[in-house]
């Protein structure tokens, strides 16, 4: 071993600045790009490890002589095998890295023991050092979908930072500094900065940690009977429901039948609100926009059952003596999986939580019913109004209310990826086609290294605080470079997008779309609005300059001012404006 040092330390200067110079290289690379392609960043990481090995020869971390060969053969060792072996996963690649930053961190948060010929402030340092390396290579571990960032991240920092220490110390004319030639301020200095980094990991772990709490769960409400009645539309069971719901008015949350497209049978639940004045109520069904994939991600489960999905005017609707039918969706609070964008699935279950509805002897709902819908809800509003005379002709609607509705999905996959949201709309579809459809493959459009993410983004939801994490990683991801491996529009993924374009309903509709919506484009939209004319179907499509895909569906916004006013005339049998030409 002593010989293994010796030859080290007799490489000439040019050798030694080169290692360092190159350790300094890979780790801003890595910092710089932490979401390149995976086969890229195993031979980034596998060089930086035999880089990190050979540093620790040149400029040790470990005490004694012994540790120092073994820290830096397992370095050099492990680099070569993420070298050698191009298979790697992600998160293979993770534990990799982070079971390397425990073990270099380990040796040196034992320098406070061992290092007794230090001073006692570097000794201090190197140990606070150590344990937030061992803390970050734990977080690499632990949370899956931030992996990517953290082994990037953190390896590349710490491989650079030992490239320019040990430039410091060839600079200085020798391979270590000896602690009676230092001055006070430089080794109080690395003391300050140790801490630093401390209370930098102490941050990231009480930040993860917060994060990660609150995660919804369903309830027992949820759960299928063992018996289920065969007709669609039949209540199983209702129980008053109060978050969320204004003064003067009454809930209830509701599981019932309902099928799929295809006709299998399904669960599906929901939320009934009427006010308390009055009774044949008419009815807006209300088709709410993305939450998220898992099941737990139900708006009748969520803090904020109505804003969750979109719907910022329940009092409005109460005011004007209507009530509000909100579905769940299959797949959320019920078993999964949930028919994400696909349209006629979701139109069912909505036709079906209103006729439901009529079954709670104390709602007294109307016969009258208007579809509404943001986004996703948007494009199942249109397919409400396009089914609905033949799957569920006892629910006659007097028209549809779509607001920024992902209606040609295959147009909107073109530029999907320029904002974070549209990664996450990539990321659901993707999910639920690959479960719904036996011909769409997870793996054939999702890269590899982008797996993980995918996966945890689409387990949770949308307004909990770890989803931010998830959507930043997979913007990442989407970016440097794409997420996807392959065009969606191509093979079967883009003929079921195809497949799940809403098509004219004989019904009036109302579509809403913001001039600088930055997901739903307008010029995709004006284009769908002009098929549909096109198609024979009655359109009042309405542009509002300066509004984003959200602002367009805010209290104040008058897009909602209009279509409660759209709505009223629906119920009132006026005659519907129609901008087709």
């Amino acid at each position: 071993m002593n010989l293994l040092i010796r030859y080290a330390q007799r490489l000439p200067r040019a050798v030694t600045a080169f290692l360092a110079a190159a350790a300094i290289a890979v780790g801003v690379v890595l910092i710089i790009h932490p979401t390149t392609a995976l086969g890229v960043l195993a031979l980034l990481i596998g060089a930086g490890l035999v880089l990190a090995g050979l540093l620790e020869l040149l400029f040790p971390v470990a005490g004694s002589e012994r540790m120092r060969v073994l820290l830096a053969s397992a370095l050099v060792i492990t680099g070569v095998v993420v070298l050698v072996l191009p298979g790697l996963t992600v998160r293979v690649l993770a534990q990799v890295v982070g079971v390397a930053l425990i073990v270099r961190g380990a040796v040196g948060a034992g320098a406070l023991i061992i290092r007794r010929d230090r001073t006692l402030d570097r000794r201090i340092a190197e140990s606070l050092l150590g344990l937030a390396g061992i803390a970050f290579g734990i977080l690499a571990i632990v949370w899956p979908d931030i992996t990517l960032l953290i082994v990037s991240v953190v390896f590349g920092a710490t491989l650079a930072i030992a490239g320019i220490a040990g430039l410091i110390r060839m600079l200085h004319g020798r391979r270590e500094l000896k602690a009676s030639r230092e001055t006070i301020t430089r080794r109080w200095v690395r003391t300050i900065a140790a801490v630093c980094a401390v209370a930098l990991v102490a941050g990231t772990v009480v930040a993860s940690a917060t994060l990660r709490e609150g995660t919804r769960v369903t309830d027992d409400f949820y759960a299928a009977p063992r018996t289920v009645a065969g007709e669609p539309g039949q209540l199983i069971r209702a129980e008053e429901f109060a978050t969320g719901v204004p003064s003067g008015a009454s809930a209830w949350r509701i599981l019932y039948t309902t099928t799929h497209g295809d006709g299998r049978a399904a669960i599906a639940s929901g939320i009934v609100v009427v006010p308390d004045a009055g009774e044949q109520h008419p009815v807006v069904a209300w088709h709410h926009g993305s939450t998220g994939f898992d099941r737990a991600c139900a708006p009748s489960l969520a803090p904020q059952p109505f804003k969750s999905g979109g719907l910022y005017v329940l009092d409005d609707v109460l005011e004007h003596g209507w009530a509000l039918v909100a579905t769940d969706y299959i797949g959320l609070g019920t078993e999964g999986p949930h028919p994400y964008m696909v349209g006629e699935d979701s139109a069912r279950a909505e036709l079906d939580a209103v006729r439901a509805a009529r079954q709670l002897d104390d709602a007294k709902l109307g016969g009258q019913t208007v579809a509404w819908g943001h986004s996703q809800g948007g494009a199942a509003s249109l397919w409400s109004a396009a089914i609905e005379s033949d799957y569920a002709p006892d629910v006659p609607l007097d028209g549809a209310v779509a607001l920024a509705p992902a209606s040609d999905l295959t147009s909107m996959v073109d530029g999907v990826f320029d904002v974070p949201e549209g990664s996450v709309f990539a990321a659901f579809v993707i999910s639920a086609y690959s479960e719904i459809y036996p011909d769409v493959s997870f793996s054939r459009y999702v890269r590899a290294d982008a797996e993980v993410s995918v996966r945890e983004l689409v387990s949770r939801c949308l307004d909990e605080p770890p989803t931010l994490v998830s959507i930043l990683t997979l913007f990442a991801l989407s970016q440097d470079p794409s997420m996807i491996a392959r065009d969606p529009d191509a093979g079967p993924l883009g003929a079921r997008l195809a497949q799940n374009v809403p098509p004219a309903a004989a019904v009036p509709v109302l579509i809403g779309q913001g001039g600088d919506d930055e997901l739903v484009l307008f010029g995709m939209q004006s284009d769908y609005a002009n098929q549909l004319c096109a198609d024979g179907a009655t359109i009042d499509f309405r542009a509002y300059g300066g509004l984003r895909h959200h602002s367009l569906i805010e209290a104040d916004s008058p897009a909602m001012e209009e279509a409660v006013a759209w709505t009223s005339d629906r119920f009132a049998g006026t005659e519907p404006y129609s901008t087709c030409r």
